[in-house]
C-alpha cells in the first residue's frame, strides 16, 4: 500500500515539471466568487454549493461532498463499510429528499450507499434547502431537499482528467469526454473506476477497518439545443456496478461465505438508469415554459453479513410534467402538472419474502409572488393517490422579507408523507446478531403505518462591516413533529432493533448559529454551531435519538493566493469539526467487555487540503483527513466472537480509520 501511494506522488512531482513549463495560457478577466453562495432574494433557505467548493476536498462521491459545508453533518453508517450518512437537522437522510436535476434519486433501494454512486467530479453544482421542499418534486421532502446538478455537455470540455490516491489503498480514475456533434447535438462521456485492494485493521481487532471495493460507473450525456425554436432535451445512460467485501481481515468469499470459519460480508451493487428531460419556452412568451421529465430505473443489490442474507431489487420509473406561466404580470407565476411514480420491489431478508408494488398519482399547484424588492412568498399544494398510502393532501408555504437592504428572513411550513423503507435504510444493522423484529402488523408496508411530519422553519441572516471587512451572520430553527413514525428501537434489548408505530410523541429541533467573515484579502473563516434536541418516545420511554450529537461546532479556513496572469495559484484548506457526546444504544445486558457508556465522548476532527494551479489546465492536490487522528476506541462488539450473540459493528460515533492522507491531479483540454 505504502509502495502505491509513493508512486502516485513520484507521479505527481513528474508531472509538476512536465505541465509547468513552456504551456500556451489564456488571459482571462474573473471575478471572485464564492463556493458556498446564499442570496437574499430566494424565497427558500437555500444554499448553493458551486464547484469551486467541491473542490476544497477530495470529495470521491456524493457522500463526500459536504465535508466543508455546516448546513450538512456527515457520519459514518458502521465499522465495515466505510459508508459515510449525511443528516440535515438531525435527521438522517430518508427524511431528505435527495434529487438528481429535480428526478428523485437516492431513494427505496439505494437508501443506504446510493449517495456513493455518484462521482464528485460529475457534480456542477448542488441546492441543499432546509424544510419542507418544493410540492414540485413530490411529497416525500420532510427536513430538506439536496439537489445536484450534473456538469452539462454545453458546459463541458473536450477532456478532463482526475486521478487519486490515499494512504487507505483507495485509488479512483475519472475521465470526461465532451464533443459536439452538430449546432444542436452535444454529447458528454464520463468514466469513473475506483478500488481498495489492501487490506486495513489499523486497531488490530481482526477486521477491515475499509472495505475491499471496486467500482466502474458510467454515464453518457446527450442535449439537444434549438434557442431559435426554445427547445433543449437531455438524455442520460447511466451504469454501475459496485463490489465491497468487508468483515474479518482472513475471510475468504470463495471459502467461507455461508460458514461459521470466519465473517465476512459482500454488497454487489448493479444500477442502470435512463433520463430525459423535455424543455419548452414559448419565443413569444419566455415566462411560459412546460418541461417533461421521464427516468427508469433499475436498481439489484445482492448482499450478505455473516449469516444475514439481504438480497433487494427495485425497477422504478418516475414521470413529470409541468408547466410554468404567470398570472397578469411576471411578478406572479405559478407552475402545475401531474406526476406519476412507479415502484417494484424484490426484497428477500433471509427467507423471508417482502416483495410488493408500490405506485402513485398525484397532480401539484405551486403559485409565487415576488414584489422584485423586499418580499416574496411561494403556496404550494399536491393531492396524491397511492394504492397503499390512500388519497392525501401536502400543503408547503415558504416566505421572505427583507426589513432592511442586507437582513433576510424566512419562515416556511410544510408536510411529508413518506413510506419507511426499514431493511434497506438500516442495511448497516444487518451487521450484527440482533434479530429484527417488527412489532405492529395491517396491510400497509411491512405492516407499518405511513411516516407523517409537519416542518417549521424560521432563519435570519445579514451582511454587514466589521473593522472594515465584509461579515454575515445567520441563525436558523427548525421543528420537525412527527405525527406518524415508523421507530427504530435500539434501546429495548442489545441482541434485538424493533420496529413498530410511533405510540406518544417525536420530535426534532434544530438550532445553528453561523458567523463568516472575510478576514483579510482572499481569506476567508467560516463558523457555525448546531444545537440539536431530538426526542422519541420509545417503549421504555421518552429518550434521545442514538447516535446523534447535542451540540456541534463547526470552522472552516479557506486561502488563496491571487491568481496570475499565466493561472498560477495556490489555495489552501483547513476544517474543524467538534462533536459533542452523543447517546449510545443500550448495551447493558452485555458482558462486561462487551458493553458500552450511556454516551460517548465528545471529540474533534481536522481535515486539510492543499492545491497548486500550475496553468488553467493543469493543477495538483495534496491532502489529509482525521490528521488529530482520533478513532473510536470499541467499534465492534464482540469481535472475538462475531457469531456469538453480542457482535455489533453498527454502533459507530467517531472515525474507525485513523490519519488519511491523499494526492491528486487534474488535467483538463480546453
Amino acid at each position: 500500500m505504502k509502495k502505491q501511494f509513493s508512486i502516485l506522488l513520484l507521479f505527481l512531482l513528474c508531472a509538476f515539471n512536465s505541465f509547468s513549463q513552456d504551456t500556451l495560457q489564456e488571459v482571462k478577466v474573473m471575478s471572485r466568487n464564492k463556493g458556498l453562495q446564499k442570496s437574499s432574494r430566494i424565497t427558500a433557505n437555500t444554499t448553493l454549493l458551486t464547484s469551486k467548493e467541491l473542490l476544497k476536498a477530495a470529495c470521491c462521491n456524493l457522500a463526500e461532498s459536504f465535508e466543508t459545508n455546516p448546513s450538512i453533518d456527515v457520519n459514518f453508517s458502521d465499522a465495515l463499510t466505510g459508508t459515510k450518512q449525511i443528516k440535515m437537522l438531525g435527521l438522517t437522510s430518508p427524511y431528505l429528499m435527495i434529487t438528481e436535476e429535480n428526478i428523485p434519486s437516492v431513494r427505496g433501494a439505494s437508501q443506504a450507499y446510493g449517495l456513493s454512486f455518484t462521482p464528485g467530479t460529475w457534480v456542477e453544482s448542488i441546492q441543499i434547502t432546509k424544510g419542507a421542499g418544493s410540492v414540485v418534486n413530490g411529497y416525500e421532502s420532510i427536513s430538506g431537499q439536496i439537489n445536484t446538478e450534473l456538469i452539462k455537455p454545453v458546459n463541458n470540455i473536450p477532456f478532463f482528467l482526475n486521478v487519486y490516491g490515499s494512504s487507505d489503498s483507495r485509488f479512483e480514475m475519472n475521465t470526461h469526454f465532451n464533443k459536439r456533434i452538430s449546432d444542436k447535438w452535444l454529447t458528454s462521456l464520463f468514466v469513473h473506476g475506483n478500488s481498495r485492494d489492501a487490506k486495513n485493521d489499523m486497531n488490530k481487532d481482526g477486521f477491515l477497518d475499509n472495505p475491499l471495493a471496486k467500482q466502474i460507473n458510467l454515464l453518457n450525456r446527450w442535449q439537444f439545443t434549438d434557442a431559435k425554436k426554445g427547445w433543449v432535451s437531455f438524455i442520460n445512460f447511466h451504469y454501475m456496478n459496485d463490489k465491497k467485501q468487508t468483515g474479518q481481515t482472513d475471510f475468504d468469499p470463495k471459502k467461507d461465505k455461508g460458514t461459521t470459519a470466519f465473517w465476512g460480508s459482500e454488497i454487489n451493487t448493479e444500477r442502470f438508469n435512463v433520463s430525459t428531460k423535455l424543455g419548452y419556452i414559448f419565443p413569444d412568451m419566455p415566462y411560459q415554459s412546460f418541461g417533461f421529465q421521464n427516468a427508469f430505473d433499475n436498481h439489484n443489490q445482492e448482499s450478505y453479513f455473516g449469516k444475514n442474507l439481504y438480497n433487494i431489487k427495485q425497477s422504478s420509473y418516475y414521470s413529470n410534467l409541468i408547466f410554468n406561466s404567470i398570472i397578469n404580470n411576471t411578478m406572479n407565476k405559478f407552475a402545475t402538472g401531474l406526476n406519476f411514480t412507479y415502484d417494484k420491489y424484490q426484497e428477500f431478508v433471509n427467507v423471508n419474502d417482502y416483495s410488493r408494488i408500490d405506485n402513485s398519482m398525484g397532480a401539484f399547484f405551486e403559485f409565487t409572488h415576488d414584489n422584485l424588492s423586499n418580499f416574496s412568498f411561494i403556496v404550494g399544494g399536491r393531492i396524491d393517490n397511492h394504492n397503499r398510502l390512500g388519497i392525501f393532501i401536502t400543503p408547503r408555504v415558504h416566505i421572505r422579507y427583507n426589513p432592511w437592504k442586507k437582513g433576510v428572513m424566512r419562515i416556511s411550513v410544510g408536510r411529508g408523507k413518506r413510506s419507511a423503507n426499514i431493511f434497506a435504510e438500516n442495511q448497516p444493522l444487518f451487521a450484527s446478531s440482533r434479530k429484527f423484529n417488527v412489532l405492529d402488523s395491517n396491510d400497509k408496508i411491512y405492516g407499518l403505518d405511513p411516516e407523517i411530519a409537519w416542518n417549521y422553519g424560521l432563519s435570519f441572516s445579514e451582511v454587514f462591516p466589521l473593522l472594515g471587512k465584509k461579515a454575515d451572520i445567520g441563525f436558523d430553527f427548525y421543528r420537525t413533529d412527527f405525527k406518524s413514525q415508523v421507530v427504530v428501537d435500539l434501546y429495548q434489548d442489545p441482541q434485538k432493533i424493533s420496529f413498530y408505530n410511533l405510540k406518544g410523541n417525536s420530535y426534532a429541533n434544530s438550532l445553528q448559529f453561523d458567523f463568516n467573515i472575510e478576514l483579510a484579502r482572499y481569506l476567508d473563516l467560516r463558523t457555525a454551531y448546531k444545537y440539536y434536541d431530538i426526542q422519541t418516545d420509545y417503549l421504555s420511554g421518552k429518550s434521545e435519538r442514538p447516535l446523534q450529537a447535542k451540540h456541534r461546532f463547526f470552522g472552516n479556513l479557506a486561502y488563496e493566493t491571487h491568481k496570475e496572469v499565466d493561472g498560477k495559484q495556490w489555495k489552501f484548506d483547513f476544517t474543524y469539526n467538534w462533536m459533542g457526546e452523543q447517546k449510545l444504544p443500550n448495551t447493558a445486558s452485555n458482558p462486561v467487555m462487551d458493553r458500552l457508556p450511556e454516551y460517548s465522548p465528545s471529540y474533534s476532527l481536522m481535515n486539510a487540503q492543499i492545491t497548486k494551479l500550475f496553468s488553467p489546465t493543469f493543477e495538483v492536490y495534496v491532502g489529509g483527513e482525521n490528521i488529530g487522528n482520533y478513532t473510536q476506541k470499541k467499534a465492534i462488539l464482540g469481535s472475538e466472537d462475531p457469531f456469538g450473540p453480542t457482535f455489533d459493528a453498527s454502533i459507530v460515533y467517531a472515525p474507525v480509520f485513523g490519519q488519511m492522507y491523499y494526492a491528486g491531479l487534474r488535467f483538463k483540454i480546453k
